[in-house]
């Protein structure tokens, strides 16, 4: 299928708006997203996230504004569409009377061409589960089979909503490895989380949005002019801790290890992590 905007990009969201009565959820989201790449979405409640995002799926209309997702306009857009866009929504409607192996493939027969039931089963870490009911499943397998229903009919483009809430973390980090697996192997990932760390460890860039508008787009490391955001040198001498605020942490170190002539008692460095800048963009737009 031929895309009408450049192949770079998977989506594309132009002056997007959508009210409800008095209230603007979305008011004017300007957004790209790469084909191959994790994009993030922040935001605080009520900021618009879901809303963008479900005009994206196409699972809710727009008011004002121009959408383009893998080539169409997913308000009109037809099965064949459909079927290279994955959704894990985060809550599943899943028998619980089913299988896992059932449910894959229930699941599968809706598509065309849908991967090998088994072989995504293994993919998710579920192939010791394929025989056990869903209602068996922990809420970190639950998730994983989510996931493999959301993948099965090998999408281009997967939405992820909220996808490692209730995890444990050892949990949470072995989804993220499914995650990157399945961006390597070419999938197209927009994430909703409120976790800021589960954004730093897989989106390639993050998304900010505050009160309907896209506050700000960059790579975690960037965000908010992070890169460049003072570090925090801390120690202790004998007046008890100190700390100083520098863009030159490095001379700031080199200056105090000459001074003690050697190991600086409790000394650390430290920069502005992502929730640090993402709080303070949140603020000050409340």
């Amino acid at each position: 299928m031929q895309h009408s905007q450049t192949m770079t990009d998977a989506i594309s969201l132009r002056g997007v708006r959508k009210r409800y009565g008095d209230f603007t959820a979305v008011d004017g989201v300007d957004l790209t997203v790469a084909f191959g790449e994790i994009v993030a979405v922040l935001g605080p409640n009520g900021a618009g996230k879901t809303t963008t995002v479900e005009i994206c799926e196409g699972y809710r209309t727009r008011d004002a504004g121009e959408v383009d997702v893998l080539g169409c306009d997913p308000a009109t857009a037809d099965r064949a569409w459909r079927e290279r866009v994955g959704i894990v929504l985060q809550t599943s409607g899943f028998t619980d009377e089913l299988t896992v192996r059932e449910t894959v493939a229930h699941f599968g027969s809706c598509y065309r061409s849908p991967r090998d039931t088994d072989e995504i089963i293994a993919a998710v870490g579920l192939t010791e589960k394929a025989k056990a009911r869903a209602s068996s499943l922990s809420g970190g397998q639950q998730r994983r089979l989510d996931v493999a229903v959301g993948v099965v009919g090998r999408p281009e483009l997967l939405f992820l909503d909220e996808p490692t809430t209730g995890f444990d973390p050892e949990a949470r980090r072995h989804f993220w490895s499914l995650i990157r697996s399945l961006r390597d192997e070419g999938t197209t990932i927009v994430l909703t989380t409120h976790y800021l760390e589960e954004a730093e460890a897989l989106a390639d860039r993050v998304a900010v949005l505050v009160n309907g508008q896209v506050k700000a787009v960059a790579p975690p490391a960037t965000l908010g002019g992070r890169a460049q955001a003072a570090a925090i040198v801390r120690w202790t001498d004998d007046d008890g801790p100190r700390e100083l605020h520098t863009t030159e942490p490095t001379k700031a170190v080199a200056d105090l290890a000459s001074i003690f002539a050697g190991e600086v008692p409790e000394l650390t460095v430290t920069r502005p992590t992502l929730e640090d800048i993402y709080l303070g963009m949140i603020a000050d737009e409340r």
